[in-house]
């Protein structure tokens, strides 16, 4: 068996046995200002939150690792959910430790060229948003945040299951946009 698919199995390994996510950042706390290098469509760019949030709230998702089964799903739902994130005013970026040039295939291939993908080198970003896998600390947990656009956490969602993340994060979206409302 070859080394890619050994690590990838022991990935999926680790996820079943890993204790259930757990976001320490909680709703109302303030988002870590954060700038990475990033990809959509293949072509790379620096991330900057800050930059991001003048234009409205962003949905901030950590995954594992690009290319993985799970991650791949996840990052179809969202790159499916992306025009209904625009006109909710959000932005989607998902961040894994995977290298730019990983990211620069993700974002086409499993992104479909929808969305930011951001490297998070030395897990800078997932430690500061309290989302380091617990038996990897390296590595991301699958959590989802919602950041509104004056820099707080709108809404968390934390589960190791691709599923749920983009209906929560919509959810939240709508919520968020119908409170600042008039």
């Amino acid at each position: 068996m070859q080394f890619k698919q050994l690590s990838s199995l022991a990935l999926c390994g680790l996820m079943l046995i890993s204790p259930l996510a757990q976001a320490a950042l909680a709703v109302g706390a303030p988002a870590p200002d954060f700038a990475a290098e990033a990809a959509v469509g293949g072509k790379p760019f620096q991330f900057k939150l800050a930059a991001a949030l003048k234009e409205g709230p962003v949905v901030l998702y950590f995954y594992p690792k690009a290319f993985t089964s799970g991650c791949t799903i996840e990052a179809h739902q969202f790159a499916e959910a992306t025009d209904q994130f625009k006109n909710l005013g959000a932005t989607v970026i998902g961040i894994s430790n995977d290298d730019i040039e990983t990211l620069k295939k993700f974002s086409i291939e499993a992104c479909r060229s929808k969305f930011a993908v951001a490297a998070d080198a030395g897990a800078k970003v997932m430690k500061s948003y309290d989302a380091a896998l617990t038996l990897v600390p390296g590595m991301a947990d699958r959590i989802s945040y919602l950041i509104s656009s004056d820099g707080k956490i709108a809404a968390v969602y934390a589960s190791l299951s691709a599923d749920g993340h983009v209906e929560q994060m919509l959810k939240a979206a709508a919520k968020l946009k119908a409170a600042s409302k008039p």
